[in-house]
């Protein structure tokens, strides 16, 4: 028999049962997502089971062994946790909204207490209500007329809870004639309002005591709010406290991170606590007993090695044997790659070895200390990296100084990267406060305002101090601060022109002129060297901008490579810990087969006592009457929850005559002898018969019936005996049978342990990809068996054998066929030889001759002809250059020409120019016209469709990206769908 137990979040479905194992279900699909032995099936199983509301833990409760067990997911998807507390505070949040509502009602139901004295004449049934509003709650209180002190009372203490403030106004508004009447009588009464049209809406203060009264009440919620506020920070801080301890203060390696400079790449390194002395003493006690064993088994290998001929020497011995393990032991065998990322695994246990408790116990506290060091190694590594990121970014910074100069010399506006370390990088840096994040104005002392304000009044002075050196201002008056102009300002110089550079060019005279050529070669010189001074600038620039890609990427290939290791040294200390998860199954196993034998053994004893006692208890109670011994046997058997009295027959003492029997017997031999004595009687003597032979047949006949009626009671008795063996060796049957089962389970419980201890669980690493399997699912190796490395190498090498001799044969059928291949290549070759050279007999026969082939094919001296024609070519070509030079001549002379005419229309523009600006006055006083007239209507129409014009586009731009937006989602969702229904596409 079991039972179901659904979770809050109706995501989980547990079942349990009496054999004590609870599986947990996911409702939709039905996978069984944990599986836990929470309680032994001879203790009944599991009774009860309830999840937590936020779905984290589960309570479990034994049927017969007291036992509360307690169950925290290890593994959980972060979607099923997230669902789990949304659910649970979304029902949080119900519940909490149900109470306050409540309270708020509660709080606000006061006693209704009534004083008939306080009027002084009856009013009429009217009633008015007045509405509280707090929150999500509205009250409605509802009074008749007849009391007005009630409804001052209940105003003044709803509005003074609602408000506490000193001075509070409450305004009503009464609708109800009678009601103002009333009103305004007690108003006159009071001499305070005596038109009637007023009472539409008035005001009423509160009296000085109530007041006081609603003070002292928001006061103590005020100080008990704050009292909780105070609690609250103070087991905030605690735990603050508490985590910081346990996460920061008792690490001596914190956790952090270093990331690349230009991918998405992050490596973290082990956080790592200190170990305490208890760890310490415990392997150092663990390695000095793994020394001793090791001494004692070679001193066991060196007496059974006593014919060895070679002796070596302590210690070439020893270091011999260590050289012998470390080639003989190879990896797959010791089952992890520790050795080769800092781990020492020298000092493990063989995996074939571990059979004992102790050994077991020792191997886990080895392979832990395995897992220390090779983290610890991985962390100095780690370290090396985050200084190596230190320096670059220090290096980086110096190149920015200088690309900083540069960019401000070429006036440049260009945003310069500069990396920096982030909070992971930097965790010291979360647990500080920095100035920048504090938002409000920071609160100074007295002593240090009075301490900023004396430091700004001297930085003051010194900034006046320095504005009085006159020497400073004439040298940054006359040469720009500086003594001697630098390199670096050469784009900042620039040669004034000749104060007659006003003037038209053809007024100038020679003089002029030299000068104005002298200026345009120093600009010209000055612009090149300009040029020159830029181009080596950008060069630098691309340079140290090439410098800091180069090392950056440098540095992130570094980064790269340690992800790489740490992924390696991930499924080293995975290894690790798999070995120690399969030491403490089997220890766990085995600690349960102890329990389970030891259980037996109590169980056996307690059988074997019960039979003893059986038997005892008869002999022990001989003297007590039998119809009274069973029922005390009974009553001896009892136990609290079966109370139940059996009153058995009178055969539990089948060894002699029993009280109650021989009673029995007289009481029957009675009622018989009074039988008798009645066919005694003369009456029925026959007639004419002697008497005295009447009265031997009278006593014959008594004898003859007391014998039967003593065989007719032995034969009950023994019967009765007869039942109660049977009965006894039935018992006995079943306590035999019992026992023997107890045995069984004790011989199979026996070779479990056995069989636990021989069947080592070893692990091996093995070269993954060497066989392809057909199906994705975890293959079974059950029926797998582990064969010698030798017979698979002589199988491979006979493998290898065939298969050299079958590729020697695909060489040579290969060969053959590629000297065809060769020969038919060759003829084929020959054949088309044969074609080209028919066709260029051919061109040969129709080729046309030139005129110059021709004239080399006719002259005689072919050369001299040819020379001949040069000197003619060059005669031409100086005739041409003389002609050239000429016509550069007249050029030049209309270039003159052409400068005096522009020089002519720079007059004529400059005259433009000054009637330029008089049309430009004319203009402004035109516009200062326009806007003095009335048409600025115009104006502001033509603007607002402009402006409709641009909202209506921003909206359409809106509209796009919201469109482009949906389309991206339903295109991530179809991809999904898609990957869902076809996942091997």
């Amino acid at each position: 028999s079991g039972f179901l137990c659904l979770s809050p979040n109706s995501r989980w479905l547990a079942s349990a049962a009496k054999d004590g194992v609870l599986f947990i279900y996911h409702t939709f699909t039905m996978d069984i997502l944990a599986e836990k032995h929470c309680h032994s099936y001879q203790g009944g199983g599991i009774r009860s089971m309830v999840f937590s509301l936020d779905g984290k833990f589960i309570l479990v409760n034994g049927e017969n062994d007291g036992a509360l067990v307690c169950l925290k997911w290890k593994k959980i998807k972060k979607i099923e946790v997230k669902e789990a507390a949304f659910h649970w505070r979304s029902l949080l949040a119900i519940l909490n909204k149900s109470t306050s509502n409540e309270n708020v009602v509660l709080k606000s139901m006061a006693e209704w207490q009534f004083d008939p004295e306080s009027t002084s004449e009856s009013l009429p049934e009217e009633k008015f209500k007045v509405t509280e509003e707090d929150g999500n709650v509205t009250s409605v209180y509802s009074a008749s007329t007849n009391d007005m002190t009630w409804i001052g009372q209940k105003i003044k203490k709803f509005y003074s809870v609602k408000n506490s403030i000193s001075s509070i106004h409450i305004q009503i508004t009464f609708y109800s004639l009678f009601l103002k009447k009333q009103i305004q009588k007690m108003m006159h009464e009071n001499e305070q309002v005596p038109d009637i049209e007023k009472l539409e809406q008035q005001e009423f203060n509160l009296d000085i005591e109530e007041q006081e009264r609603a003070q002292a009440e928001a006061e103590q919620e005020v100080a008990r709010v704050r009292k909780k506020i105070e609690m609250e920070n103070l087991a905030n801080r605690y735990l603050q406290d508490v985590i910081k301890h346990e996460c920061w203060d008792a690490m001596c390696v914190k956790g952090r991170a270093v990331k690349c400079f230009h991918m998405a790449c992050e490596v973290k390194n082990y956080p790592l606590k200190e170990r305490s002395e208890e760890e310490l003493e415990t392997l150092e006690k663990v390695l000095w007993l793994k020394k001793i064993e090791t001494a004692d088994l070679k001193v066991q290998k060196k007496n059974l090695e006593i014919e060895s001929e070679i002796v070596l020497s302590k210690e070439e011995g020893e270091k011999a044997e260590e050289v012998t393990a470390d080639d003989s032991v190879s990896y797959c065998l010791i089952g992890s790659l520790s050795s080769q990322y800092g781990g020492d695994t020298s000092i493990l246990y063989h995996q074939w070895d571990l059979h004992t408790r102790e050994q077991k116990v020792n191997q886990i506290v080895l392979l832990k200390d395995i897992i220390y060091k090779v983290k610890t190694a991985f962390n100095k590594e780690f370290d090396i990296v985050v200084r190596q990121k230190e320096q670059e970014i220090a290096r980086v910074k110096e190149r920015n100084l200088r690309i900083r100069e540069i960019l401000a010399q070429l006036d440049l506006q260009v945003k310069v990267w500069e990396p920096a370390l982030t909070d992971d990088e930097i965790p010291e840096r979360a647990l500080t406060v920095q100035d920048s994040e504090i938002k409000v104005e920071k609160y100074l002392t007295q002593e240090e305002r009075e301490k900023a304000e004396m430091l700004a009044e001297l930085e003051i002075e010194r900034c006046l101090a320095a504005m009085d050196n006159e020497r400073l201002r004439a040298l940054n008056d006359m040469m720009g601060g500086v003594l001697e102009v630098k390199k670096e300002d050469i784009l900042k110089m620039d040669i004034p022109p000749p104060p007659f550079i006003s003037k038209p060019e053809h007024v100038w005279n020679d003089e002029e002129k030299k000068i104005f050529r002298e200026h345009e070669k120093k600009v010209k010189e000055l612009s090149e060297e300009k040029e020159k001074y830029r181009r080596a600038l950008e060069n630098e620039l691309k340079k140290l901008e090439a410098s800091i890609q180069e090392t950056t990427q440098n540095f992130d290939q570094i980064v790269c490579k340690l992800s790489e290791r740490k992924v390696k040294l991930e499924m080293v200390i995975y290894q690790e810990e798999l070995k120690i998860v399969n030491l403490v199954y089997a220890l766990m196993l085995n600690e349960e087969l102890d329990t389970r034998e030891a259980g037996l053994h109590n169980f056996l004893m307690k059988k074997e006592k019960e039979k003893n006692l059986e038997c005892g208890f008869t002999k022990e109670f001989a003297h007590v009457p039998a119809n009274l011994l069973d029922e005390l046997f009974q009553l001896y058997k009892h136990r609290p929850k079966t109370p139940t009295t059996e009153m058995l027959l009178d055969t539990a003492k089948p060894y002699g005559d029993s009280s109650g029997s021989a009673e029995d017997y007289k009481g029957a031999l009675t009622l018989l002898m009074k039988a008798m004595d009645e066919l005694d009687s003369p009456e029925h003597m026959p007639n004419g018969l002697d008497p005295s032979i009447w009265e031997h047949f009278c006593l014959a006949r008594r004898n003859k019936m007391e014998s039967e009626e003593l065989v007719k009671w032995k034969a009950l008795t023994l019967a009765e005996m007869q039942a109660f063996l049977q009965r006894r060796m039935d018992d006995n049957e079943k306590i035999k049978s019992e026992i023997e089962d107890i045995f069984q389970e004790l011989t199979w419980l026996q070779e479990e342990k056995m069989k636990l201890q021989l069947n080592l669980t070893v692990q091996f690493l093995l070269r993954q990809g060497q066989v392809e399997l057909e199906s994705t699912e975890i293959p079974d190796y059950t029926d797998a068996i582990l064969i010698n490395k030798s017979v698979i190498e002589e199988l491979n090498c006979s493998i290898m054998a065939q298969g050299e001799k079958k590729i020697a044969s695909m060489v040579e059928c290969k060969d053959f066929s590629k000297g065809i291949f060769q020969l038919e290549w060759e003829h084929k070759k020959m054949r088309m030889q044969i074609e080209d050279l028919k066709q260029k007999a051919r061109d040969i026969v129709t080729l046309p001759i030139s005129k110059d082939r021709q004239l080399f094919l006719t002259v005689l001296n072919y050369d001299s002809h040819i020379a001949h024609r040069v000197s003619v070519m060059e005669q031409a070509l100086g005739i041409m250059d003389k002609l050239h030079k000429k016509n550069v001549k007249n050029r030049q002379k209309r270039i003159k020409e052409l400068e005096k005419c522009i020089s002519l229309k720079e007059q004529a523009n400059y005259e433009l120019s000054l009637e330029l600006k008089e049309m430009l006055v004319s203009v402004s006083e035109r516009r200062h016209i326009f806007e003095a007239a009335d048409t600025q209507h115009v104006s502001e129409k033509i603007a607002k469709q402009r402006y409709r014009e641009i909202l209506k586009q921003k909206h359409l731009q809106s509209l796009v990206k919201e469109q482009e937006e949906q389309f991206e989602i339903l295109q991530a969702e179809v991809e999904r769908l898609r990957s869902r229904t076809f996942p091997l596409l």
